[in-house]
């Protein structure tokens, strides 16, 4: 098995890569309306604590098994743990990514409807619930673009590290981040705006549930990427000369801006309106568009909108596919390209199914769910909790403790003792305890 031949150009395309990899529905769809319906300015405040107490270990431990294997993440666990089932947290890995993204890329489809849409002059004005039951039971619509949007996926894969995802998320991040300040910066401008701030940032905890805190705490995780491997395989990209810890920091930092960027540009558009902040997944799709309409330029700021949520979603989607790849190619690039279109080829086979469920194949249930939130339920609340349990008790028992201070101090920097004594046992004992209960809720036993 070969090393990684391919790098990162620089650090800052590593940290853009992997936060596009971290920014996705997480980030942008699933946060708002998670905070709309969990208690607004509390589960915010919840949210922050649990993405740096849990969420920031696990992604650091993620990338000192990368880093310090420069292998993919089946190849990584098993030069650490050789001749032991380990291994299997990659291939757990490239399992959820390969499921993840066959439902995910439905999403990117509709969002690419949308978008379409938005430049054709045929979103505003519409019947936005009826327009949304439109664009997903379409069994053709629906199917195609789930096809374009997993062609640019795979496109953008084949083409390499740097010269395909490094380059792309060196447009797309800045791209995504330029048109938030535009659409947060119009949001917060309109007249009963500070209602939405005051909702997003003001914490009242008694609006807290144990379910919503419970919630809070698998966001932080999940809105990291971590769980999947995916930082195990972008790490292993990363000359040995760079931080990890300030990379860490830097990534935790841009999803949580995003994150905040997301809640100030929805939120006050919203209380603005007089709309509700509790409409769950809809949120993007129904009561935006609704926002918009009411907004001098709103077409525009629509566009914006959908824009900066394609490109979030598929940075995302180019992290999933990236660790599938990677892991059969092990460091040999000329198997890249035909191996990143046959991937996305079956992918998009494997999610065809998922994008039919909620029209022709809307009858078909599997335990009691369409196919689409099946696929759903299987990789959000078994498959993620599950790797993110097995990678934070697979770094402090398997891994060297010279090993682990050499990746964390490889630029010299001063990491002191205590420091790391905290980062161990957060990983050690903190993360794998949060993780289960996390998983006893998900899955009803708590």
């Amino acid at each position: 098995m070969k090393n990684q031949t391919e790098q990162w150009t620089s650090r800052l395309g590593f940290i853009l890569a992997a936060a596009g990899s971290a920014i996705g529905l997480g980030a942008i769809w699933k946060f708002p309306y998670m905070v709309g319906t969990s208690g607004g300015g509390a589960f915010f405040c919840l949210f922050l604590i649990f993405t740096l107490v849990i969420g920031l270990p696990l992604l650091l431990g993620e990338f000192v098994i990368g880093r310090s294997t420069q292998k993919e993440a089946i190849s990584a666990y098993r030069a650490i743990a050789p001749g032991t089932l380990w291994h299997w947290i990659g291939r757990l890995g490239v399992v959820t990514c390969f499921l993840l993204l066959s439902f995910y890329s439905v999403v990117g489809g509709w969002i690419l409807t949308y978008l379409l849409r938005g430049v054709t002059g045929q979103l505003m004005g519409a019947s936005y619930e009826q327009l949304f039951g439109e664009v997903i039971s379409a069994p053709f619509g629906s199917v195609a673009a789930q096809f374009v949007f997993m062609l640019i996926t795979a496109w953008v894969v084949a083409r390499g590290v740097q010269s395909g995802i490094e380059s792309a998320n060196k447009y797309m991040m800045p791209a995504l981040f330029i048109l938030f300040l535009v659409l947060m910066f119009r949001s917060l401008t309109l007249p009963g705006a500070m209602e939405g701030v005051s909702f997003f940032l003001r914490p009242d905890f008694s609006k807290l549930s144990a379910e919503s805190i419970l919630y809070a705490l698998g966001q932080s995780f999940f809105s990291l990427s971590v769980g999947v491997s995916v930082m195990v395989t972008y790490s292993s990209y990363l000359a040995k000369n760079e931080s990890l810890v300030r990379s860490a920091g830097s990534i935790v930092g841009l999803n949580l801006f995003v994150s905040l960027f997301a809640g100030l540009a929805i939120f006050p558009a919203v209380f603005s309106l007089g709309m509700e902040p509790t409409a769950g997944p809809g949120l993007l799709f129904i009561v935006l568009p609704s926002v918009f309409e009411k907004i001098t330029f709103g077409g525009f700021f629509l566009l914006i909108f959908l824009a900066l949520f394609l490109f979030a979603t598929l940075t995302s989607a180019f992290s999933m596919l990236e660790i599938i790849v990677a892991s059969l190619t092990k460091g040999n690039e000329a198997k890249r390209k035909r191996l990143s279109w046959i991937i996305g080829l079956l992918i998009f086979i494997v999610g065809a199914p998922s994008a039919l469920s909620f029209g022709v194949w809307s009858d078909i249930k599997l335990f009691d769910k369409s196919i689409f939130d099946a696929f759903d339920f299987l990789v959000s609340n078994i498959l993620m909790p599950l790797g993110a349990l097995l990678i934070a008790i697979f770094v402090p028992l398997k891994m060297k403790r010279e090993v682990l201070i050499e990746e964390l101090r490889a630029d010299h920097s001063p990491l002191s003792k205590r420091l790391f004594v905290i980062w161990l046992l957060l990983l050690k004992y903190v993360s794998p305890l949060a993780i289960v209960l996390v998983f006893m809720q998900m899955l009803g036993i708590w």
